[in-house]
């Protein structure tokens, strides 16, 4: 397993130099100023590869760009209305740079409109840190009440609209403006920033796609980009939808392990592949996270190592962020099932055998809590979680434990 970071470019407040110290091998970026559907220019790429590359001081870092975090598919190729077609050529311009300056794995996802989705990102945990929260009846409140979506109180059972009313009605009018302002959060980085009027025209613009028609979309994309990735060597992976179930009256088509192997087996190539995403997935208590390391593994490009802990048995429920080791996944056996996937592909002589993974998301403690930084990714909570799962993998691979 490849220990990498994510790293949004110079304006991080996370620098090279902390990443260096944090000791990872490898690093997770993309050109996030780059407006989707445009192509990513070689030199814009040697850019960021330089840019990691070297320290504050001038010296080599000795890390280097190795997964691309995310390369967008507009929204016009989710449609397949407008430039789509276009969107998809320049994607594949896009791939073809991207191998040429020696990076070979590229996460993505095909979530409508919105990216992530949160309606806390600083909720208060008992030992005074914050992390991100999902909380169903306040987002219930948004969409009836705030976006005023609708048809929205279709969606939730009648206990959650009646708790939705009560709870708006009690919020203060900074509250609704932040809960407004936290859901439409989006992808952190991104170019773009939805105001509420343009959530509602994104909506409009979905409301007679249905998820097959969605997933068939998904597919007919796959079905152009893969085979070149293939040719190139590039490993193409999905991100899961997040939270896994649908939003906002918007189609979602991949939350699940039936979902995965739905759109493997219509493009079925080793380059399209997988972010198996612990702390997405583990949203839904349907999910088996390391039986689908298991069942999905060889179709696994890269790995999101975190936890949620669920606050319902429910598949559309509240969750917030847990620590690596404190939510709803086991965590030791995740990893245990990555291992017994690379000894496999060791067996079989592939060239891709170690898998990076990073420790996505993170709790801010300590001076996280002063830093302000991008929501989910504080310096000090990430290095924690790396930790702990550097330590859960260094145990079980160890000879004394006997994976080997």
């Amino acid at each position: 397993m490849r220990q990498t970071w994510r790293w949004f470019g110079p304006k991080d407040l996370c620098s090279v130099d902390d990443m260096c110290q944090a000791g990872v091998q490898g690093v997770v970026s993309a050109l996030h100023h780059v407006a989707t559907g445009a192509v990513w220019r070689p030199d814009d790429i040697e850019q960021r590869k330089s840019e990691i590359a070297t320290m504050r001081d001038g010296t080599p870092s000795g890390l280097a760009w190795e997964v691309v975090e995310s390369l967008p598919v507009s929204e016009d190729i989710k449609r397949q209305t407008g430039d789509w077609r276009q969107h998809i050529e320049n994607w594949k311009t896009s791939m073809r740079h991207l191998q040429a300056a020696g990076i070979d794995v590229i996460c993505y996802n095909f979530m409508p409109v919105l990216d992530w989705t949160r309606t806390d990102l600083a909720w208060r945990l008992p030992t005074g840190g914050t992390c991100m929260r999902f909380d169903l009846t306040d987002f219930a409140a948004f969409d009836i009440h705030i976006l005023a979506r609708p048809s929205a109180t279709g969606d939730y059972t009648p206990e959650v609209v009646d708790e939705a009313n009560r709870r708006f009605s009690a919020m203060s009018d900074d509250r609704k403006a932040q809960l407004a302002k936290n859901v439409v959060f989006g992808l952190p980085g991104a170019a773009e920033n939805f105001s509420l009027d343009d959530v509602r025209a994104h909506l409009a613009k979905y409301a007679d796609i249905t998820a097959d028609q969605l997933r068939s979309h998904l597919v007919d994309f796959l079905a152009e980009v893969a085979p070149l990735a293939e040719e190139l060597g590039v490993r193409l992976c999905c991100h899961p939808d997040d939270p896994p179930f649908a939003l906002l009256g918007l189609p979602r088509v991949m939350s699940t392990e039936d979902d995965y192997n739905k759109v493997m087996d219509a493009v079925d190539l080793p380059a399209n592949g997988v972010t198996l995403c612990a702390g997405s997935l583990g949203a839904r208590p349907d999910n088996d996270l390391p039986g689908m390391m298991d069942r999905l593994g060889d179709r696994v490009h890269f790995l999101h190592l975190r936890n949620v802990l669920r606050e319902s048995s429910d598949v559309k429920g509240s969750f917030h962020e847990a620590e690596h080791l404190g939510g709803g996944t086991d965590m030791v056996a995740l990893i245990a099932a990555v291992l017994r996937q690379e000894r496999r592909r060791k067996a079989a002589g592939r060239t891709d055998v170690s898998i990076p993974f990073r420790p996505d998301h993170g709790q801010d403690i300590l001076d996280d809590l002063k830093r302000q930084a991008q929501p989910g990714y504080p310096s000090i909570g990430r290095l924690k979680g790396l930790a702990e799962l550097r330590g859960i993998l260094t145990a079980l691979d160890h000879p004394v434990e006997g994976l080997q």
